[in-house]
């Protein structure tokens, strides 16, 4: 299976303190990568470093490589192209305050797109690929703020796959969630791996054990241990993956 993303020696800075110490993982194409630990050990830092989230940060700074298909995401990509391949869905579902139909031909449309045929079918297929195409489809001209928690958030995972992202980043996207949304996103997440590579920051393990292929544990800014995720939860290799999964701290 190909590498998608190859992230190497990875340092990174906020001023003075460091949130990620020497970082190495390579992501395969189209598999789930789970990134578990617990608060403030480096896992959304680190998503947010793939898409170069991080740039809009004062005084962060970031060494070692990170490529795209072998490609050096931080020497000479076009940050805009990096994010159309590269799309976020963040925690709190975050749908623009105009119509659902607006929310997802938006990135078409910054992108250059005019032909409403064009739209009109980017907006169907991406609200079909979200798999919330049927709840959605007399309610294109409505508002996106009147649609529920878990209904806004499928919102937001269509409207990053309009642009026809190949990478999915999701930012803990379903902790505001209530467990028959969670559900249905987890779902979704599963159908979307035949077409994407997704990575995913879960305080869940629960979530990390049912969707993902691999898994890596955080802890303090560093990677203490990575690998596929039956074996990382049935036989961790590290003591204290083990007392992290195991519930004896974090």
């Amino acid at each position: 299976m190909n590498t998608k993303l190859s992230i190497q020696n990875v340092d990174l800075f906020y001023g003075d303190f460091q949130a990620l110490k020497d970082v190495n993982l390579n992501l395969k194409e189209k598999t789930i990568t789970a990134f578990i630990g617990p608060s403030g050990c480096g896992k959304s830092t680190l998503l947010k470093s793939l898409n170069r989230m991080n740039d809009l940060i004062e005084g962060c700074k970031i060494t070692g490589q990170i490529s795209l298909d072998g490609e050096d995401i931080y020497s000479g990509m076009d940050v805009n192209l990096l994010r159309r391949r590269v799309g976020m869905v963040f925690q709190k579902p975050n749908p623009f305050p105009m119509s659902v139909y607006d929310n997802i031909a938006y990135g078409p449309r910054t992108h250059g797109i005019r032909s409403k045929a064009k739209l009109d079918e980017m907006v169907e297929n991406s609200l079909r690929s979200a798999a919330i195409w049927d709840e959605m489809k007399d309610r294109l001209k409505k508002s996106a703020l009147g649609l529920s928690g878990g209904q806004q958030q499928r919102l937001c995972i269509a409207r990053a796959l309009a642009v026809e992202p190949e990478v999915l980043l999701m930012d803990e996207p379903t902790s505001a969630l209530d467990p028959i949304s969670t559900s249905k996103i987890e779902d979704l997440v599963l159908e979307l791996k035949q077409n994407y590579t997704i990575i995913i920051v879960t305080h869940n393990m629960q979530q990390a054990t049912r969707i993902s292929d691999d898994t890596a544990f955080f802890l303090l800014g560093e990677i203490v241990e990575f690998g596929k995720t039956e074996e990382l939860f049935s036989m961790p290799k590290e003591k204290r993956t083990e007392d992290y999964i195991t519930g004896r701290f974090g």
